[in-house]
């Protein structure tokens, strides 16, 4: 067998079409939560694939489920169901509010079939002009077209008009706000229990209650795209359960498949109905291997120790990082739930988290942003806290070029 050829990060340019700037290293071997580039240089991991690597890089529980199913069957059409796919339904079901599921690829194919599911709703309601969908400024729900139109990023939807109608934005943690544009025509309200891309910020207990009975009240399906905070991320199997405030539709990709892609769009008997055959679908969604993975993952996480260590571990960034920006003086707020944690930049910094995310890579820590003000870290849910403890010497490194940095422009 012939060699592959040898690539470097400038062929990016040369043959990728450019929606993304990626490092100018490449990543080429993980284990847990260390990856090292061509060069073999070593990195801790606090980005996890954006909040995918659930388990870190290569780990055996997800290995072995691959390479297992990858021998027996890997596709078969929706013409057919599989072994692995309905055990995973089984476990979604049996241990979250929901009754039914559609498995899909991706976090914006399953907001995409939960914003389809409340528009069928709502027209089989026989209310005239049902349609209506409210969502949050600075949301992030996926980049198909009605996804993006949903989200509150109005960056990444403009250039596509015209969009879909029928959406509102109103302000994040708003009750008011949201109430003045929920009414009898309105279909869905999809809310992130944490936004992610929008800045690692949490929702308010009270304002998701309060959706919860305005969505009661007019016949709204209240849907919470779980898609970053699912399967553990926040120390609870999915965010929702740490409020008490139960969604009608939630949806669930990244940590499901630990890497493998997967999502899912989770629902009650009371709504699943109003989908019937050929009025939506799939091609890969819950395909055997997807699902042998999604199902090993979701099986080895779903437990106390993981999910306890998950809160841990939330404790023990947040103290750390508080006692690093004593010293250093960049941040105003840490803040976050579980392992989704943000470090927002003080006011004579804004701009600049992705100035400190570049220092970080240099000191061999990958880290992320979530907008231009805030340092992200979404690191696998079982990252050692030697990894951590090391992660953030990088990190205090990364800290104190970025503040001499500082100095230096404003000497000059």
């Amino acid at each position: 067998m012939e060699q592959p050829i040898s690539v470097t990060r400038s062929n990016f340019n040369d043959w990728m079409v450019p929606v993304f700037a990626p490092a100018n290293f490449i990543p080429v071997r993980g284990e847990g939560s260390r990856i090292w580039d061509q060069e073999n240089k070593e990195y801790i991991d606090f980005a996890g694939g954006i909040a995918v690597n659930a388990l870190g890089h290569a780990h055996p529980v997800a290995v072995n489920a691959l390479t297992e199913q990858a021998k027996k069957l890997w596709h078969v059409g929706n013409g057919y169901t599989n072994e692995p796919v309905l055990r995973l339904a089984k476990q979604l079901t049996e241990n979250t509010f929901a009754d039914k599921v559609f498995f899909c690829n991706s976090g914006a194919e399953a907001n995409e079939a939960a914003l389809k599911l409340a528009r069928k709703v709502g027209l089989d309601s026989g209310v005239a002009g049902k349609s209506g969908i409210v969502a949050f400024n600075n949301a992030f729900h996926g980049r198909t077209l009605f996804t993006v139109s949903a989200g509150g990023q109005p960056k990444y939807s403009q250039d596509f008009a015209p969009l879909p109608n029928g959406i509102s934005h109103v302000a994040y943690n708003d009750l008011e706000a949201a109430k003045a544009v929920i009414n009898e025509q309105t279909c869905a309200v999809i809310v992130e229990p944490v936004q992610g891309e929008g800045g690692v910020i949490p929702a308010d207990i009270e304002f998701l209650k309060g959706l919860r009975e305005l969505c009661d009240q007019f016949g709204a399906l209240l849907i919470f795209d779980e898609v970053q905070t699912g399967v553990g991320r926040t120390g609870a199997l999915y965010a929702y359960m740490n409020y008490g405030v139960i969604p009608d539709v939630l949806t669930t990709a990244k940590a499901l498949g630990g890497g493998f892609p997967v999502g899912a769009m989770l629902t009650t008997d009371k709504f699943a109905p109003h989908f019937s055959v050929g009025t939506h679908g799939t091609t890969y969604g819950g395909n055997p291997l997807a699902s042998a993975v999604a199902g090993a993952v979701f099986e080895f996480i779903n437990t106390p120790e993981v999910l306890n260590g998950v809160k841990e571990r939330h404790d023990y960034y947040k103290n750390a990082l508080n006692q690093l920006n004593e010293k250093y003086k960049v941040f105003k707020a840490i803040r976050g739930s579980g392992l989704l944690l943000g470090c927002v930049l003080k006011d004579e910094f804004a701009g600049k988290a992705k100035d400190i995310n570049n220092l970080a890579g240099e000191e061999g820590l990958l880290s992320l942003i979530a907008g231009p003000n805030v340092v992200r870290f979404t690191p696998s849910l079982i990252v050692p806290f030697a990894d951590i403890d090391e992660g953030l010497k990088r990190f205090e490194r990364a800290l104190a070029r970025f503040v001499e940095m500082q100095k230096d422009d404003q000497a000059a």
